[in-house]
């Protein structure tokens, strides 16, 4: 069994020291829904939120987080990070928001593309609680990581009975083409 390198010989918490490991390329992609209902999702896709464009908030807000993962998680390492990208999409009942994050430092970026989609949906919520409060966040998961001493990971495909399906229109006012 893996041991929890979070605690010292004493079992006091501490934050781990990785001056010894390599600096290496690290990547790691996360996930999270926000499910809402159908009057909800044609407010996002007619642009008439009260509060603007959600999606694009939404964005953005996850790409700050991102930065800011330290500050939320108290004994993760402050990371220069080189790449962050953060898509809301619409689905069928709701948002999916996937995040990829990455660095070259000593230690990985799972918690930053967490921190990225988590902030995002509660973003995407925060924008959308006056049309509806019922909305549910969902499903916020580690999809990928690759680079660093333990190796890649992969997230075996969910067998979910409902699968989120991406909605036939696009954001207006999102500069990516759609997909």
């Amino acid at each position: 069994m893996a041991k929890l390198s979070h605690y010292g010989k004493k079992g006091q918490v501490r934050m781990v020291d990785v001056s010894a490991k390599q600096v290496t390329v690290r990547t790691a992609s996360a996930r999270a829904f926000v499910k809402m209902p159908p009057h909800v999702l044609r407010a996002i896709k007619q642009l008439r939120n009260p509060k603007g464009n959600p999606l694009e908030i939404a964005r953005i807000a996850g790409i700050a987080a991102a930065k800011r993962t330290a500050d939320w998680i108290p004994l993760c390492h402050p990371l220069p990070l080189t790449h962050i990208d953060v898509t809301p999409r619409l689905c069928q009942n709701g948002v999916e928001v996937q995040s990829t994050v990455t660095t070259a430092a000593q230690t990985g970026v799972e918690m930053e593309a967490l921190v990225a989609v988590t902030a995002a949906a509660l973003t995407v919520y925060d924008m959308c609680k006056a049309l509806d409060k019922g909305m549910e966040i969902t499903d916020i998961v580690l999809l990928e990581k690759t680079g660093g001493k333990s190796g890649d990971y992969s997230r075996a495909p969910a067998k979910r009975a409902a699968k989120p399906k991406r909605a036939a229109v696009a954001s207006r006012t999102s500069p990516r083409p759609s997909r």
